[in-house]
């Protein structure tokens, strides 16, 4: 049976998921709202068509909510669990080995293995942002540094936060301002067997009483985009331990220089910068 796309992109998030509301009453078979992660502020809204979806009635959504025509695409029929299980293949991160539950029997011994299903969310270690927080983990437990208190800020999957958890025996803070996240990445922390030693809650940023509680924190992860990353910089690190570090990424590599001098204008040395194709990632500590 064919399958029928129709996208779209416009400004801002509230429009989105406005769209995204507006498109389920052309009965498509699923609909999807992301950020697109450039920085520009951009969302994509997308329908699914078993048949060839009205094109007048998503020129009218489209007018009315201010966002670009639909483009509708026929997908050719696609294995797509098959795809999935070719395209993300595990990944190996340091001592952190990333996998979904179809390649469990290829975990290696004496690694810390990290089970995420490529479905669940944002954050399966195969993005460049994802791997790179990972790395940076690793090299920072590798120099020696233990996070008594850790906090992943904007969790998707809680990857990392699960990660520290993994190797370290204290509880790690994990928050999301998306609710679908914090419910994914409670799934992730149980089927991690985590429960108890990483804890999910909804929050825009740090804003957040437990976060307030919990801190200062040695290690702060914040893979998220340019702009939140910039508009969080003093309240991030005024919320490190002395000598503290926090991980930063979702950040392109044009931007990483002004994420990084706007750190430190807040209080941190840049320690390491990693890129992974188009994406660096940031390892930072606090000065004062």
């Amino acid at each position: 049976m064919p399958t029928f796309t129709a996208l779209t992109t416009l400004m801002g998030r509230d429009a989105a998921y406005a769209l995204g509301d507006a498109l389920e009453q052309l009965d498509p078979t699923g609909v999807g709202v992301f950020e697109v992660e450039d920085g520009s502020g951009q969302w994509e809204v997308g329908g699914y068509f078993e048949e060839a979806p009205d094109e007048t009635a998503l020129a009218v959504l489209a007018a009315a909510m201010g966002a670009k025509p639909f483009s509708v695409s026929e997908l050719p029929e696609t294995d797509w669990v098959a795809h999935v299980r070719r395209e993300l293949a595990p990944v190996e991160a340091g001592r952190f080995f990333v996998y979904g539950s179809h390649d469990a029997d290829k975990v290696p011994d004496g690694c810390e293995p990290l089970l995420i299903e490529a479905a669940m969310a944002f954050g399966t270690g195969h993005h460049g942002t994802t791997l790179g927080c990972l790395r940076a983990l690793d090299r920072l437990a590798a120099d020696g540094f233990h996070g008594h208190s850790v906090a992943d800020i904007g969790c998707g999957t809680a990857v990392l936060a699960m990660a520290a958890a993994r190797i370290w025996p204290e509880n790690v803070l994990a928050s999301d301002i998306d609710e679908v996240a914090v419910e994914v990445a409670q799934v992730n922390v149980r089927a991690n067997g985590l429960e108890g030693r990483v804890h999910c809650v909804e929050a825009a940023g740090l804003d957040h009483p437990e976060i307030a509680a919990a801190a200062p924190f040695d290690l702060i992860f914040a893979n998220i985009l340019k702009g939140p990353l910039i508009a969080l910089a003093a309240d991030l690190v005024a919320a490190l331990s002395p000598n503290g570090f926090a991980i930063l990424s979702g950040i392109l590599n044009e931007q990483a220089d002004e994420v990084a001098e706007v750190y430190a204008r807040s209080g941190t040395n840049t320690l390491h910068r990693e890129s992974i194709g188009d994406w660096t990632t940031l390892t930072l500590q606090k000065t004062r």
